[in-house]
């Protein structure tokens, strides 16, 4: 797999202030991916479009990466098992966590919320220590 470079990561990141402030500027929300697909569950009269697509922009943008010379990984070194526990624990912590990485990590962290700058702490360390224990296992 390659390495990220630099200008990768100041693009990948400004694609996603430019999301999270177009959402806000629109609809008044905070990004968080976690509360915007829970959001689709919710059972109410009326369809929140703008989630719908927000959530297919997140879907199809990785076709769109590859399209405009974007580099992506074409074979992922893990079972389906692993991946969907893992897709699972990352789901039981963003309810344990009231939000998830997008939520507290961009939008919190850019507003200065101790709760989310302590959120993130944790998704990293959390993050950190599961790697290692990880490559010790394998």
């Amino acid at each position: 797999m390659e390495q990220l470079t630099l200008m990768n990561s100041v693009i990948g990141g400004l694609i996603l202030a430019a999301s999270a402030l177009t959402l806000l500027f629109f609809t008044g929300r905070i990004t968080g991916v976690s509360g915007i697909l829970h959001g689709l569950w919710q059972t109410t009269f009326s369809i929140e479009y703008w989630r719908i697509t927000f959530i297919l922009g997140l879907i199809i943008s990785p076709f769109f990466s590859a399209i405009i010379g974007f580099n992506l990984p074409d074979q992922i070194d893990m079972s389906w098992s692993a991946i969907s526990a893992g897709g699972l624990l990352v789901g039981l912590g963003t309810r344990v966590g009231s939000g998830c990485t997008s939520g507290h990590g961009i939008c919190g962290i850019g507003r200065l919320s101790l709760r989310s700058i302590v959120a993130t702490s944790m998704f990293i360390t959390t993050a950190m220590i599961t790697v290692l224990l990880l490559k010790f296992v394998s």
